[in-house]
Formats: structure tokens, sequence, C-alpha cells
């Protein structure tokens, strides 16, 4: 572990077009990597080398590797633990707007080094460069508005006694103690870091455990929290497999917060059921669209096609279902073909592409079977299907699929890359349950002229968020507001006032004033008294309408 400053200078522009930013040298990854909690001396005789465990992935844009990044055992994330939990009372004790002084220091640090930031995620996972730059914002608004609101979503709340006037109460806000943050690949810096800020802000420790394929990622910007003044041990950071690391953290921690897919969140509840540790988990989805009868088709498929195809598909509130009114189904599927052929694949570090690269070689295994089983099974291809290799190795066309039938994977398992369905609908009841099939309930998205009437389906759609006129982005980026699911999508809310509320627990404390509750004196005759003047207040306060 290391509080050095990293003071790596922003590159003057865009890397070249490729794989490893020129500005990342071998130097500056061994600081960040000094980041991750990890004994060295164990490991190395547990291994019987002298550096222990390592991972390495691979660059989406040309599969090179990117880089040794050390890996931790269940001993590691127990001393991380251990480290975090002694260092959580001070920083809890720290008056609530000097712990946002830091966070915002933070913020200001992430907008002047984004290029850093940029290049980073774009050299992990490959998407386009504005879904990269669409994590700065969102975790600069978070950080911001936590800094700024914690304080206020964390008040101590008066509530009324059991005796008016000689009862009070008052209900505050302590933090859970140590929380364990689990994200994963596709947005490592907004999953990565946006769980984090809140947790930290409710006067916790952290430790995280990084995904291995973007690792890099997360300790670049624990350095930067470093330097804008976080206490070394508050914030730790464990790298490895999430079975065993994952598994490890969950077994430690007094909270969990999980994103990932449905089947390991189950796993991750019940192991942290079994410790009476609450989770929070945003978890799979199978997001649907309803395009109504007067919508605007221009606009619904210009939308439809950032709401699908952005972060190359990759993101749990992305749609992959779209339900069209029938008589304007065949306007809106040429509105939507125009909109996603004109979109623009590339891998450069830059703004030219609107679509990058698929993340690996899973993901683009997983894309292409959910396409071509379609196809095999009587669906049509309206534009994309293809791999595109001659751009880079897990390239694949934005797609959009018509005849999809119940007995193909692509219609209710998540495909979680650049693919929707479309189909058509007759009546709002019909689209509200065709919204509702399946068992997931992330998010929605109803396009209509008629906002009050796209308010009332939105009223019943089983999911956490339902845009109206948007894809997704509205209710995701609107920090104020809760965000989650239902169902198999998950439990809890990141966002909101729940955001921050979720990492603490609530203590009630009540002051008696003049006189302790109950008989002022044993024997029968004072407590049948007492009951009695008790049962008159409590008529009393009926006739009132009190309470």
């Amino acid at each position: 572990m290391t509080t050095d400053q990293d003071q790596t200078p922003a590159p003057p522009g865009p890397a070249a077009a490729g794989s490893r930013p020129a500005w990342v040298t071998d130097e500056a990854i061994a600081r960040w990597c000094a980041w991750v909690c990890r004994d060295v001396s164990r490991q190395g005789a547990e291994g019987g080398g002298g550096a222990g465990p390592v991972a390495v992935a691979v660059a989406p844009f040309d599969l090179t590797p990117i880089a040794t990044v050390p890996a931790c055992t269940p001993e590691d994330v127990v001393e991380a633990v251990t480290g975090a939990r002694a260092a959580q009372p001070a920083w809890a004790e720290r008056e609530s707007r000097r712990r946002g002084d830091v966070v915002l220091a933070f913020h200001d640090l992430l907008l002047e080094r984004q290029e850093q930031a940029l290049d980073l995620i774009q050299w992990e996972t490959g998407k386009a460069r504005y879904h990269a730059w669409q994590e700065v914002a969102q975790v600069a608004t978070i950080a911001r508005h936590y800094a700024r609101r914690a304080r206020h979503y964390l008040a101590p709340r008066r509530v009324r006694g059991m005796v008016p006037g000689l009862t009070r109460v008052q209900e505050v806000r302590v933090p859970k103690g140590v929380v364990g943050v689990i994200s994963p690949w596709n947005y490592p810096l907004y999953l990565g870091v946006g769980d984090v800020l809140p947790a930290l802000l409710a006067g916790n420790a952290v430790v995280s455990k990084a995904d291995s394929q973007t690792a890099l990622t997360l300790l670049w910007t624990r350095a930067l929290m470093a330097e804008a003044g976080l206490p070394a041990q508050l914030w730790q950071i464990v790298t490895g497999s999430g079975a065993v690391v994952g598994t490890a953290l969950v077994d430690s921690v007094d909270f969990v917060c999980f994103t990932g897919s449905t089947a390991t969140g189950r796993a991750v509840a019940e192991r942290a059921a079994r410790r009476l540790v609450g989770a929070s988990l945003e978890l799979g989805g199978k997001n649907p669209l309803i395009v109504r009868e007067d919508a605007d088709l221009a606009a619904a498929a210009a939308g439809t096609a950032v709401a699908a195809f952005a972060n190359t598909g990759q993101m749990c509130i992305h749609i992959e279902r779209v339900y069209v009114h029938e008589k304007v189904y065949d306007a809106f599927r040429a509105e939507l073909v125009r909109a996603t052929q004109a979109l623009r694949l590339g891998r450069s570090y830059d703004y030219a592409a609107d679509v990058g690269s698929l993340t690996s070689a899973a993901r683009l295994a997983e894309v292409a079977a959910h396409v071509d089983g379609a196809v095999a099974k009587g669906a049509t291809v309206l534009t994309g299907g293809r791999a595109r290799t001659d751009i880079g190795p897990l390239f694949y066309e934005p797609t959009v699929l018509e005849g999809v039938t119940p007995e193909m994977p692509v219609w209710d398992q998540e495909t979680f890359g650049p693919v929707l369905s479309l189909a058509s609908y007759a009546t709002d009841e019909e689209a509200v349950a065709l919204a509702n099939q399946g068992t997931y309930g992330l998010s929605a998205s109803v396009w209509s002229k008629d906002v009050r009437a796209a308010g009332r389906m939105a009223g019943r759609i089983r999911a956490g968020s339902v845009n109206i006129n948007d894809g997704a982005a509205a209710a995701a980026g609107s920090i104020e507001a809760g965000m989650g699911g239902t169902g198999d999508s998950g439990l809890g809310r990141r966002h909101g006032v729940e955001g921050i509320r979720k990492y603490t627990e609530s203590r009630t404390v009540a002051t008696q004033r003049l006189m302790p509750l109950g008989p002022p004196k044993p024997g029968e005759s004072a407590v049948r008294g007492f009951v009695n003047r008790t049962n008159s207040q409590l008529a009393l306060l009926r006739r009132l309408g009190v309470r």
C-alpha cells in the first residue's frame, strides 16, 4: 500500500488508434498496482516464487496483454478489511463537511485529468470514447451531489415520543462500518467509484473488489483519491477472481454493494444473509421500449438506437426489446434501420466512433450465438448480424432482429450486446403485457406525444425506472432519484437518498423527561390507577385526532 501522489501527466491529446496509450508507462502501472492490498511476502512463500499470483487481462482493441496486476488471496481480503475497520472510526468522527471537501477535491482532479481516465477506460473495455466520457461525467455528478447533500440526507430526524412533551426521540444515522463493493467491467469508473463515494461520505470505510478486466481504471482512481486527501487505509482495493476474493469479501464486511449477473447476485445475497449482513444488488435486465401510435417516430428511432447500442449494448439498462404499435410499425422499422446503419464503429482514442468493441471473446461468442440461433429458427436480420473483424477482433455490428419467438434464447435471455428485437402490438394493454414478460424488471421506456397516457403505462410496467421519451439516460442520470430493479433485476437502489442511507443504520435515541414511564410505585392499586389514567389519555388522543 502506498500514499504517494500519482504525478503522471495527462497526455497532450488523444492517444493513437490501437491499444496501449503511449503515456501509460510501466512505472505508472507499478505505482497504481501498489494500491492493491496484498502481502507479497506471504504469497511469495505460498506460491514458491517471489511475486505470488497475478492476473493479466487483454485489450479488446487488439487482444494484446494489458498489464500484470497482483491477485489477492482470502487472507489479503481479511487484512484489507481489518485495516479499513481500524481507519473507519476516525473518518466517521470527521465533520460531514470535511469529508465532503475530500470528495469535491477528487471531483476537481477527475475533471482535470479526465483524458487519462478516458484512455484507461477505452484501453481496458474497448468502448467508444464518448461512452467513456459519460462515466466521468456521471461520477463527477455523483461526487458533487453527495458531497453537498450527504449532511441533509443523513441529518437526525426528530419524531414524536411515547408521551408528548415528556419523551424526546431522535432517529440518527450511523455508518455500517466497512462496506464491500464488488463492481463489474462494463462501467469500471461509474460502477467502480459511484457506489464508493456515498459509502465514504456516510462515514464508512470501503473495500472494493476490482474486476480483473478493468483493474487499472479503479487503481488509477484510488491514487487520485489519495491525492485528494483520502486516508490510505480508508479505501482498500483487492483483486482476483470473484469465486475467491469476492467470496472472502462478502464473508468479511458489514454491508455488500454488488453489481453483476443475477446468478452471482443470488449467491452474494445468500452468503450475506447467512451472516445477517445487508446487500444492495443491481443485476441483469431484458429491458423493453414501447413506441405508441402517436410517437415522434424519428425521435423514437434515434433514441432507441442510442439506448440499445450505447456502450456496445454492454449495460444493464440498455434496451433489448422494442414493441411498436401496429399502425406505425413499418414506418418506425424503416427509421430504426436508418438510425442503426448510420452508427460509426471504430477503435480510436477520439470521438470519431459511435460504437466501440465488445470487451471479451466470451461476449462476442454469446452475442453471435443469440443472433445466429435466432436466425436458424426463423428470425430475420433487418440490419447488422455480423462480426466485424476488419475493424477489430471483438467488434460486432449493431443488430436489429424481427420475428423473434419464445423458443429463441434472445427472446428472454439477456444478450448484453448490440442486439435488439422488434415486434408489433395492437393495444396499450398488450404492450404493457409484452413489456412485463419474463422475470427481470430493471428499466423500460415509453415513447408518446401524449405524456399523460405514457405515464399511465409507466405506472403499470414492472421496472425500477421507466423513461418517457428517452431510452435510459434520463432516469439513470437523475442522481437525486433512486436507480435499481425489481424481480431478477435486484434489490435496493443507488442514487438519491437511498443511495447513501443504505450504507447506514438507523438508531433511535429516546430521552425521558421528569419521570420514567410506568406506574409510580408497585402494588395493585397503583398499577390499576396508572392503567386507567393511560386509557383515558389514549381515548383523548383519539378524539383529538392525534396520530
